[in-house]
Formats: C-alpha cells, sequence, structure tokens
C-alpha cells in the first residue's frame, strides 16, 4: 500500500488548498483474528522491527499492538542521542551499522526524523576519566569509527559556553568528541517508521493492551489482547 509522498512540490501543492487535503499519515487498521508476526509496543524499537521486517524480509501479516498509542511510552521520554563510540568491539560494530541507517533515515522513511550530526562529548573530569577516554577511542579508531580526543583547551573552543577552567566545580581536562554522532525527535522517529510501516501494509493497533501469552510446546501462538485473542 503505497500513500502520498512527502515533497516540496506536495507541499507547495497543499499550501494551495489550506493544507486541508492531507492524507492520514498511516491507516487506522482494525485488529484481525491471525497474524505471521504480532509485535508488541509501538514504540521506535516495535515500529522499526515492523518496518525492517516488511521492507527487507518481505514477512506479509504484521501487527503492532500498542496499549496507549504509538511512541507514547519510553520513545516519548528517550533523551535521543544516537552515537557508535562505545569501548567493545560488538557494540561499536552494531552502532556504527545502525549509525549509517540513521544517515539515511529521512530519506528512505520518506518523513524528517530531525536527525542532526552535532557530534557528541564525553567529558574527562579526572586523570582516570582521560585513560579511559583515550583506551575507548582508541579502540573506535581500531574498527574505522569517527573518534578523536580533544584537550581542555579544544573542548574550549568548540563549546565557547562550557566553564572549563580550572575554578569550575568539576574542571574538565579534556573529552573525547564524535563528530558524526548526534541527535534526532523521537516523536519524528516513531511516526516516521509508523507511516512506513503502514505504507507496507504493516497493521498498527492503539489502545489495544498484550494481557497475556498463549504459549503451547514452548512456542508462542498467540496473544490476548483487551480487544481479543491474536493468533500468531
Amino acid at each position: 500500500m503505497q500513500g502520498q509522498t512527502y515533497s516540496w512540490w506536495s507541499l507547495f501543492k497543499h499550501g494551495l488548498r489550506h493544507h486541508k487535503t492531507w492524507e492520514p499519515a498511516w491507516r487506522r487498521a482494525q485488529l484481525q483474528p491471525g497474524y505471521d508476526v504480532v509485535i508488541i509496543g509501538g514504540g521506535g524499537h516495535g515500529l522499526a522491527t515492523a518496518y525492517y521486517l516488511a521492507k527487507n524480509h518481505k514477512v506479509g501479516r504484521i501487527a503492532v499492538l500498542e496499549k496507549g498509542y504509538l511512541g507514547g511510552g519510553n520513545t516519548a521520554r528517550n533523551t535521543t542521542i544516537v552515537r557508535s563510540n562505545y569501548l567493545w568491539d560488538e557494540a561499536a560494530l552494531i552502532y556504527e551499522h545502525a549509525m549509517k541507517l540513521w544517515e539515511g533515515l529521512t530519506e528512505d522513511l520518506n518523513f524528517n526524523v530531525m536527525f542532526s550530526q552535532r557530534g557528541v562529548f564525553n567529558l574527562g573530569h579526572t586523570l582516570q576519566d582521560m585513560r579511559d577516554i583515550e583506551r575507548r577511542v582508541n579502540a573506535n579508531r581500531l574498527q574505522g569509527i569517527d573518534a578523536q580526543v580533544l584537550t581542555a583547551a579544544e573542548v574550549q573552543e568548540k563549546i565557547p559556553q562550557l566553564d572549563c577552567s580550572r575554578r569550575a566545580r568539576y574542571p574538565v581536562l579534556g573529552a573525547s568528541w564524535q563528530p558524526r554522532a548526534g541527535i534526532a525527535h523521537h516523536d519524528a522517529v516513531a511516526r516516521g517508521f509508523a507511516r512506513a510501516a503502514s505504507r507496507l501494509g504493516v497493521d498498527l493497533i492503539e489502545n489495544c493492551e498484550v494481557t497475556g501469552l498463549d504459549i503451547q510446546g514452548g512456542r508462542v501462538q498467540g496473544v490476548q489482547t483487551s480487544q481479543g485473542y491474536v493468533k500468531a
């Protein structure tokens, strides 16, 4: 299922109509008695899972069940930081893969997720902090991940409003810096994934709380919900 595409032209065209003719961002689907995949939770992770299952793995019938409204749980309280400068190789590599997805996510979803790559700083206040920072940055660079160790003077140059003087309660000795890191808008991320998943035929069911799992032979056969039983 394909809806309208967002673009400068569509914005101009709908502006001439006083923006009264936009289609809903996603379908208001009715809960069906069974699906190939049922995803519990309509936050960023649940909606992204549904989208990539539909897009990359061509899974047929998918439902996302959310007890409240889409993106209204932990996603709405997210700190929005997107980075890949983690110490351990396994963590750094999976987050670097995610970072590359983030860098093209607005275009992929045809929805502005407000991803702003303004960089992330991790400040060091003690000699041990700086040793840990150098260790992590060296590990990142060995994996090809952008990371730098900054002196206090370099931190002050990049963040003029930060007090890097020795009189500060917690003096800044330096920092790690990942230039490609940044932030995204949590609501836009949830809505972007919801819209894109819906366009691929995913049923998004709000106000549908999962109250129990039907487990037989060690496998989930379905879920009990506030709107009835759903076979999975």
